[in-house]
């Protein structure tokens, strides 16, 4: 199998939230997007082909996953992850932010603590400070270019703010980090001597770079199943976002039971059908195009991380372990946050993510989505180099 990854495909007109919105968010008509996590890739063509064909079947009624769908699941995480969850423990949602916002609902109340690591995925925030709970930061500790975590810091917080809820972000978005072991181990540990419940949001857990490895939280006790909400999805590893659907295990039958009646009481009960399909196709016949993914990413980083060494080496790439997203520290410059994303945005014509919308660590960085044809990440690249040599000799 041999994918042109090069290939550009214009999304356009096809109210395409990454590149048809930008005016409706504040933005310049024609910007070069490369904020939100989605790819410029077509899917799987086994996917495109299940959906073609069920597309042609012209019904598209209630739909809900049988055990063959469960069955694929299960097997593609045993398989590439070492991960044996039981088929009954799958509950399905319409993605995982939904799936963090009901857990958030169904184990704490108003008013309750719901720990976070920033700077982090800033849904994360949004939906515990929104549900009215109070949000208990333990930030991540930036040293020589390598982000850790605070086990001190982060038990205390637990202890102090009697913190009910974690929700972790393995792999780390926005800062790339893969979790080790005993990283994974020392957390639970914590979590479980304070009777705090995980949800562990690990969506990137494919895209890990060569010698990193992810390790599902479930998997390293049956004590930290028991405690952990694991959620997972096809839409970021082959591109399925708008089909709407993700793969949330819970393996505890009360817990999973109370998740199941916080999900109901939104309303939500059958997926989206084509988002079923699309899923079980991906999971059967997706990996021969995901390994051809995997090698276009890490060439695309290896790519941009020359580039920056030599057009911009004052902004301070941080070395990804995971995800296709890269976490670039701008504090250098000596910009506010204000002039950076003024710069970028008005004098370089692009859209990233600003790096102070992750938390209050994250003041002075910017993220960029790396998943993209070589020559549209280039353009990007040049024009922000541009943008800064232009500023720096003025």
């Amino acid at each position: 199998m041999s994918i042109n990854f090069d290939e550009i495909i214009d999304r356009h007109g096809t109210s395409c939230l990454k590149y048809d919105f930008a005016t409706e968010r504040g933005y310049p008509e024609g910007i070069l997007p490369f904020w939100v996590a989605d790819m410029d890739f077509r899917a799987p063509q086994p996917v495109i082909d299940e959906l073609t064909r069920r597309v042609a079947h012209g019904i598209f009624g209630y739909t809900d996953p049988k055990a063959a769908y469960r069955e694929t699941i299960v097997r593609w995480m045993r398989e590439r992850h070492g991960w044996n969850p039981t088929p009954d423990a799958l509950v399905v949602t319409p993605g995982v932010v939904f799936a963090l916002a009901a857990a958030v609902r169904a184990f704490t109340k108003e008013g309750e603590s719901v720990l976070l690591q920033q700077p982090v995925y800033y849904p994360f925030s949004e939906i515990i400070t929104g549900n009215r709970r109070r949000l208990v930061n333990s930030p991540l500790v930036l040293k020589d270019g390598h982000y850790g975590i605070d086990f001190a810091d982060f038990e205390k917080k637990i202890d102090e703010a009697h913190v009910r809820l974690f929700l972790l972000c393995s792999p780390h978005n926005p800062i790339g980090r893969v979790w080790t072991h005993d990283e994974l181990m020392r957390m639970a540990d914590i979590c479980e001597k304070h009777d705090v419940l995980i949800v562990a949001d690990e969506i990137h857990h494919e895209f890990v770079r060569p010698s990193y490895k992810h390790t599902c939280l479930a998997s390293l006790s049956p004590a930290t199943a028991k405690r952990t909400i694991t959620c997972t999805s096809p839409s970021k590893t082959f591109n399925l976002a708008g089909l709407q659907l993700s793969n949330i295990f819970i393996e505890d039958k009360p817990i999973r039971r109370i998740f199941r009646t916080e999900v109901l009481n939104t309303g939500y009960s059958q997926p989206n059908s084509l988002g079923l399909f699309a899923a079980q196709a991906a999971y059967e016949k997706g990996g021969a195009w995901l390994k051809e993914l995997l090698s276009y990413l890490e060439s695309n980083y290896q790519k941009t991380k020359a580039f920056l060494a030599k057009r911009m080496p004052k902004a301070r790439l941080i070395e990804p372990e995971g995800t296709y997203l890269l976490w670039i520290d701008f504090r250098a410059y000596g910009m506010t946050d204000t002039a950076l994303d003024e710069c970028i945005i008005h004098k370089a014509n692009l859209w990233l993510d600003s790096g102070h919308i992750f938390g209050k660590a994250g003041e002075g960085f910017q993220r960029i989505n790396t998943a993209c044809p070589w020559s549209v990440l280039e353009d990007g690249l040049k024009r922000l180099a541009n943008a800064f040599e232009d500023r720096a000799s003025r």
